[in-house]
């Protein structure tokens, strides 16, 4: 009997108990089968079916890539997906923004994750946008699809279609809203990683569950762990980085810390979209508090509310996205955008993307679209 027969006989044998049912039943291994009380109840770690992907396997890839190699970028950029009137992606201006991403010397680019409002799109709108920047850009910069999800079922499907049309590496959330254990956290996170180069990512303020060190640490034997990107701070970043755990900050206010003084590898970044050669430097060029203090004021403005709503709204101002927000997002107030343009002025307009010049958009100049 084949691999997957056998599989699917062991579903039909856990589901033939009682529907109405809370809980799985699996008969007992002992040879007296025909007696219905010989059923016991087993934990849910010992009911586990053996996993069987489909209609994908993970070995169907375009562009295999090691896990050494996505351990090794330091300034992956968390690109924003800007829109048309009508809500559809605007891909004529991702292509440009992803552009001038290669050419200001990016690793690579994080795609569809909170930044880029994967959590507004379908998933074929995600697996699209991945294949196509792979097929576009994906010999100039490493993609990296975000497929995480809090259904275990979803991320693993997801994964599959991403690694299927190319991307070289995937960004994992743990599970949020409906929070699970530890052991939850490490089951999910085993489903996923056979696929390819895995980055996890630990982000409480969102999800509203840290991963904790023992979750990463049970997971670091895994030779498809690239590594974590960690919100928590430098001395959390420290404590991976002190057991060769590769590990990038996902705050742009702190990465040059991160990076110089605490061992990180390098940064996710939101800031990059905006200024990528100066976020490059910071990364690459050694300790610079110089510029790490110039763009400070920045960093901090880009998140006085909920990210990407002031990215969104900088780069619309910036004249290289229009101005449309898919809901619930909505832009920056008045204040906050006569704010960027003064940011911009002190930074110096030519070390951000785009050619035209900053300017402080109306209200009635945005257009807000809650369907698509």
């Amino acid at each position: 009997m084949s691999v997957a027969c056998q599989q699917m006989s062991a579903f039909k044998s856990c589901t033939s108990w009682g529907n109405d049912s809370p809980f799985r039943l699996v008969r007992s291994n002992s040879t007296n089968t025909r007696n219905s009380r010989s059923a016991r109840w087993a934990s849910p770690k010992a009911a586990v079916i053996p996993n069987f992907h489909l209609p994908m396997r993970s070995f169907e890839v375009k562009n295999r890539t090691s896990t050494d190699e996505i351990k090794s970028l330091r300034l992956i950029t968390a690109i924003k997906t800007p829109y048309l009137p009508d809500g559809r992606f605007d891909l004529e201006a991702y292509d440009a923004l992803v552009n001038m991403q290669i050419e200001n010397g990016a690793d690579g680019v994080i795609v569809g994750g909170t930044t880029g409002e994967g959590q507004l799109m379908s998933w074929d709108e995600h697996i699209m946008l991945i294949g196509h920047t792979i097929n576009c850009f994906g010999t100039s910069i490493k993609v990296i699809g975000n497929t995480g999800s809090n259904s275990t079922r979803e991320a693993i499907h997801a994964t599959e279609q991403g690694f299927a049309v190319g991307m070289h590496a995937a960004l994992h959330i743990n599970p949020y809203y409906g929070k699970t254990s530890l052991e939850g956290l490490i089951s999910h996170f085993k489903c996923v990683l056979p696929m390819g180069p895995t980055i996890i990512y630990n982000v409480p303020s969102r999800t509203g569950q840290d991963i904790p060190p023992t979750v990463i640490h049970s997971l670091s034997s895994n030779p498809n762990l690239a590594g974590i990107k960690e919100c928590m701070g430098h001395n959390r970043i420290q404590t991976y980085t002190q057991t060769n755990i590769t590990t990038w900050s996902g705050n742009d206010d702190e990465c040059h810390d991160s990076r110089w003084d605490h061992g990180a590898t390098g940064v996710i970044s939101v800031a990059s979209n905006l200024v990528p050669g100066l976020m490059q430097e910071l990364m690459f060029e050694g300790k610079n508090l110089s510029l790490n203090l110039k763009l400070l004021p920045l960093m901090k403005w880009l998140f006085c509310e909920p990210n990407p709503i002031g990215l969104n709204t900088a780069l619309a101002q910036l004249g290289v996205v229009r101005p449309i927000f898919r809901l619930p997002y909505v832009p920056l107030p008045l204040e906050k955008r006569v704010e960027f343009v003064e940011i911009v002025k002190g930074i110096g307009r030519e070390n951000f993307i785009g050619e035209k010049d900053v300017q402080v958009l109306d209200d009635d100049e945005f257009i807000l679209v809650g369907r698509y």
